[in-house]
């Protein structure tokens, strides 16, 4: 039996993320992770704060803290907000944990051992202000490529170019912001990436037939583009240090590892995190480690595909011991908002803890996977946020639950009603749910979720059309028993929509399946497709409270007070 690891691109540790860092990753990684258990597989998922780099030390000299204090403080607001939007990680760890510190030493190790690791002195940029080497993230400046005038010396945001310090245009410190910048001779451990390129691109060529075009197409461009033995370590105070037994000189001179060296050690690192927190958890090992029955899916926005295809599988392959490589990658564009990107350092966006504020996390949750980015880059309006909630989830999902279970209840009381047996319309019925639910399943193996999502608005669009077309109402005047069969169909599809969006919409969906007061009932598993044909696995008798409204509607003043409060791009 094939096991699941499932990851999502770790956030990174410097600040409260927005909408476009949540559907680029973790949330559509979460809506898969809850359907594979729906369906009875064996999953781990797994995510950690990413806490080494310059922007952490940043962030934290602006708090007035210690780094240490500041990266604890923000995994625990991060967790929180996530735990919000119902992300169903098994381990949200850290990458500063003594896990990875101890994973990424012996990394660096193994490599240095086979050859692929070594020393070398280069030309760094040196602030005299600030009395100290800049690593490439302490350095800003105008991009050479695009002339963007905030780059990063290691990767510009607005063209995600990556770059090197020496070749921004009117370098500064991030720090002082002083421009009395010198380059300066110092000894850095050096990845030799390029004598991994064939076992990268071998790799490449036997798992990526089926990976999305946007992230074959960025892992092969830099493979044609040809891999460059890249600095791994930095002049830092925090991260994972250079162990002294193997560097001494380095170790001794305060050297760590570059962030993006150890952040995907990370995935391991909060596995054994997740491992050790409960011996009777299996052994990290058997996730990672040799494990023939595991499939490995990753979830990411385009700008980390190069990592993840290209230098972490160099680095695995590197190490020449037997680690788990990543079988099906899925990877993002954009989530824009009105045209211009969402942007943690530049504030400007939704950010999670603005949007559980506003509205419940359902209604983020539908909407960012109804319209992923997952080939094209997308934009979000208030009003198209508004339009697809109002009509998607409060009148097709929640009006139908409504108005069934509320006409049921003043006309048959609160119990599922017997009524005739099913006849020609209920099996069409149940033969079209049983198609489209077959359809739904399939997009979601395929992690095709704006499909998936088109599918199931169907399924919910369908149950409304069968309920217009018997109305109830007026059967009840000729012929109860008639409306009474009509209803315990509703019931039985309100029951199936309960079990089949909870991987979507899950808080919804527990409401759903709270409804009935049957134990059993509300643990019921992902529906067969004999349950679906017959929709008729809810017992006449069953008794049911009517819910609350499922979702309020988002009104014009809500709309204008929110574009108001957030604003447009500038």
């Amino acid at each position: 039996m094939t096991r699941h690891l499932i990851t999502s691109a770790l956030p990174y540790i410097n600040g409260i993320k927005h909408l476009g860092n949540l559907v680029g990753s973790m949330l559509p990684a979460d809506v898969y992770a809850r359907y594979m258990r729906a369906r009875g597989r064996e999953v781990l998922f797994i995510c950690a704060t990413d806490e080494h780099g310059t922007p952490a030390e940043l962030a934290a000299t602006e708090a007035g803290l210690s780094v240490a204090e500041f990266c604890a403080q923000a995994h625990d607001i991060q967790k929180k907000i996530y735990d919000g939007f119902g992300l169903s990680f098994d381990f949200f760890g850290r990458t500063s944990s003594e896990q990875n510190v101890e994973i990424t030493q012996h990394f660096a190790r193994r490599l240095y051992e086979n050859g692929f690791i070594e020393a070398r002195a280069v030309r760094q940029v040196y602030s005299v202000a600030d009395g100290r080497f800049l690593p490439d993230r302490y350095v800003t400046g105008t991009c050479p490529h695009c002339g963007y005038d905030r780059a990063r010396g290691d990767q510009c945001e607005n063209c995600t170019r990556l770059l090197d310090p020496t070749d921004l245009i009117e370098p500064r410190s991030a720090i002082s912001g002083s421009t009395e910048l010198e380059v300066r001779e110092t000894t850095h451990l050096f990845l030799l990436q390029s004598k991994l390129q064939g076992e990268v691109e071998a790799w490449i060529d036997r798992v990526s037939a089926e990976w999305p075009h946007l992230a074959t197409s960025i892992a092969r461009k830099w493979l044609s583009e040809g891999l460059q033995d890249r600095a791994i370590t930095r002049d830092l105070d925090w991260g994972v240090p250079v162990p002294a037994d193997t560097w001494p000189d380095l170790a001794a001179d305060g050297k760590v590892f570059y962030v993006w060296f150890d952040a995907p050690i990370g995935y391991l690192g909060a596995t054994k995190e997740w491992s050790d927190a409960d011996p009777s958890r299996p052994d990290w090992k058997s996730w990672w480690y040799d494990a023939d029955d595991v499939r490995y899916t990753q979830f990411m926005g385009k700008d980390n595909v190069p990592f993840h295809t290209v230098m972490f599988p160099a680095t695995e392959f590197g190490v020449r011991e037997p680690w788990t490589t990543v079988d099906y990658i899925k990877s993002f564009s954009w989530l824009n908002y009105y045209g211009g990107k969402f942007s943690t350092s530049q504030h400007r966006g939704i950010f999670t803890n603005d949007a559980l504020d506003l509205l419940p996390a359902d209604y983020w949750r539908y909407f960012m996977i109804a319209n992923a980015p997952e080939s094209d880059d997308v934009s979000f309006t208030w009003e198209l946020f508004a339009a697809q909630t109002n009509k998607d989830l409060a009148d097709v999902l929640g009006n139908f639950v409504n108005r069934v279970l509320t006409f049921s209840a003043k006309r048959f009381g609160n119990e599922i009603p017997a009524g005739h047996a099913p006849d020609t319309p209920e099996y069409e019925l149940g033969l079209r749910m049983a198609d489209l639910l077959e359809e739904y399943e399939n997009h979601l193996d395929a992690i095709e979720l704006r499909k998936a999502v088109a599918t199931l608005r169907t399924m919910w669009s369908v149950g409304n059309e069968y309920i217009n077309d018997k109305a109830p109402w007026s059967q009840i005047k000729t012929d109860p028993e008639a409306a009474a069969l009509t209803l315990r169909t509703a019931a039985n599809l309100i029951h199936l929509f309960a079990l089949i969006s909870e991987p979507l919409i899950p808080d919804t969906a527990a409401t759903l399946r709270g409804i009935w007061h049957e134990d059993k009932l509300a643990a019921a598993s992902w529906p067969t497709t004999q349950q679906v044909r017959s929709l008729d696995w809810l017992p006449t008798g069953t008794a049911f409270t009517v819910p609350n409204v499922l979702f309020s509607k988002i009104t014009e003043d809500d709309v204008a007070t929110w574009r108001g409060r957030f604003g447009e791009n500038d």
